[in-house]
């Protein structure tokens, strides 16, 4: 069984950067695809962004393309999520997630990092 932690996250003023890291252990990282979530305090769970095996194929939800890169390491079993000009409005408990297949929905979760950005 697959097991994500979650790093990275603090509390950062508007217009500054995060960058978010999650580390998997168990499984084989480099099958999966990756992505990453995040719910803002009353909100429902949003995607923010996705990652093929490869990482050559990302989607990003419209509200930080150009803002933020998701991005990989096979070998280090590392998933990124590189955040720049954060805004109050990307506050919110950042999870990891993966998916068995290209088409497959996200099944394992790590338990989050809580990004907070003043205004």
């Amino acid at each position: 069984q697959v097991q994500l932690v979650e790093s990275g996250g603090g509390l950062v003023q508007a217009g500054g950067s995060l960058r978010l890291s999650c580390s998997a252990s168990g499984g084989t990282f480099a099958n999966y695809r990756m992505g990453w979530f995040r719910q803002a305090p009353g909100k429902e769970r949003e995607f923010v962004a996705s990652v093929n095996w490869s990482g050559s194929n990302n989607y990003y939800v419209d509200s930080v393309k150009g803002r933020f890169t998701i991005s990989r390491d096979n070998a280090k079993r590392t998933l990124y999520l590189q955040m720049n000009n954060l805004k109050p409005e990307d506050t919110a408990v950042y999870y990891c997630a993966l998916a068995l297949g290209s088409h497959s929905a996200f099944t394992s979760w790590g338990q989050g990092t809580q990004v907070t950005v003043s205004s």
